[in-house]
């Protein structure tokens, strides 16, 4: 009988070989298909399986056993969390920095900064919510660092979650204040930098340091390793660069 039992236990360590499954912050989405490829470029027989969600949801699956390897996530209190309830084997490390953008539908002057958003013109502005996303207590610093708060806090539309935000500035507000990640989405390729989008200022804003773990159910895969090493390495932050991010 034990001999049957370390037989299955080898046939499944066959079977999972050359796989990683990471959980992904949803505002990951945009970059983890080129930063996969750019991996299978070194290591062209990993089968990399990814798991998009929020950072919080996917923390409550890996803490109710979900067998994921390794958790990029939106922001640092999760992995953090995981880390001190034994469920991550490496301490939360920041892979990436949540950057904030200006976005408009219609043609603006950004060379305004935030002035602009005193204008009579621009009536309703989404942002996250502060309480339940840190893109919205990056937003809200940024408003009141710049001293426009107190003259566009009526006008602010909140969104529960940066995708929510994003939505309602492409749909029901005049401005929003979103993850500059997000427009690396196919669906805003169509607006120009300038025209109708700008960085915010990030002197103006703590950057949203995200974090990453290696999780206990990865901790004896050499891919997953492999691919942690990865995210952290030169090649990996070129990309994440390019969809937005900033690099700490």
């Amino acid at each position: 009988m034990k001999i049957r039992v370390v037989w299955l236990l080898l046939i499944a360590i066959a079977l999972n070989a050359g796989e990683i499954r990471i959980a992904v912050a949803a505002n990951v989405s945009y970059a983890i298909e080129p930063l996969i490829k750019a991996f299978n470029n070194e290591y062209p027989d990993s089968k990399v399986n990814v798991i998009l969600g929020s950072s919080g949801k996917l923390t409550a699956q890996i803490s109710h056993g979900a067998p994921y390897d390794l958790f990029l996530s939106a922001n640092m209190k999760y992995p953090e969390a995981l880390y001190e309830n034994g469920e991550a084997v490496t301490k939360p490390v920041v892979y990436a920095q949540g950057s904030l953008a200006f976005f408009s539908v219609k043609e603006q002057d950004f060379s305004k900064g935030m002035a602009l958003l005193k204008e009579l013109s621009i009536k309703r502005i989404a942002v996250a919510n502060p309480k339940t996303a840190p893109y919205g207590v990056a937003a809200e610093e940024a408003l009141k660092k710049a001293k426009v708060y107190n003259d566009v806090k009526d006008k602010l539309i909140y969104g529960e979650s940066i995708s929510q935000t994003v939505s309602y500035a492409a749909t029901a507000t005049d401005m929003g204040i979103i993850a500059k990640s997000s427009l690396f989405s196919p669906r805003m390729s169509k607006y120009e930098k300038e025209k109708h989008w700008k960085d915010v200022d990030p002197k103006l804003y703590t950057p949203i340091d995200q974090g990453m773990v290696l999780l206990k159910h990865g901790s004896r895969n050499s891919e997953a390793r492999a691919f942690y090493d990865f995210i952290l390495g030169a090649k990996a932050k070129k990309i994440l660069l390019d969809f937005g991010y900033l690099i700490p």
